[in-house]
């Protein structure tokens, strides 16, 4: 079950429209699918409710949305708090200037990058994604979030895999997560 201050029974509803597809991208992982949830617009309103709900009054300024589920979940909840939507870009996505952060993966290595004019310093700042695992694409959106001087206030997913132990290298910053997947 989540951490969820109270038992929310449309987290109930969440879980049942993720599928799990087995060996996906390589032998071995269990891919956690929300495409399955986007299907449903009962349970992806729900989805959202449940985030603008608890972020809606923390003076939130940015959400950073992980490419690419992060921007599908991102956007709409910070329309809903009234902050700006920042996109973090895997390489050669953005023009412009950019900084990057590197990571690993459960399953690899990657980049992340963002517009340095994008995020003002004394932002407060919301990363989302899809998921957490590891952790490693979370990090390193909270350090390019964090050269630019905004403070990283939460980060916020849809699921956890709390037995890749990714919240533990979140520096003690809060995760919200809505499901776990054990």
């Amino acid at each position: 079950m989540s951490q969820n201050e109270v038992n929310d029974p449309r987290i109930d509803g969440i879980k049942t429209k993720i599928r799990v597809v087995p060996d996906f991208p390589k032998k071995g992982i269990m891919f956690q699918d929300i495409t399955t949830l986007l299907l449903d617009p009962k349970a992806f309103k729900d989805t959202i409710d449940l985030f603008v709900e608890k972020y809606r009054d923390m003076n939130i300024s940015v959400v950073a949305g992980i490419e690419a589920r992060g921007f599908i979940f991102g956007s709409p909840i910070a329309l809903a708090i009234g902050a700006k939507f920042v996109p973090l870009r895997k390489p050669k996505k953005l023009p412009g200037q950019i900084i990057f952060e590197e990571y690993e993966l459960e399953y690899g290595s990657d980049r992340l990058e963002m517009h340095v004019e994008a995020v003002d310093s004394g932002d407060r700042a919301l990363v989302v994604d899809d998921l957490i695992a590891t952790g490693g694409t979370l990090c390193a959106a909270m350090d390019l979030l964090k050269r630019v001087g905004a403070e990283v206030v939460e980060c916020a997913c849809v699921i956890e895999l709390p037995e890749l132990k990714g919240r533990e290298r979140l520096e003690g910053k809060p995760l919200y997560v809505l499901v776990e997947y054990r």
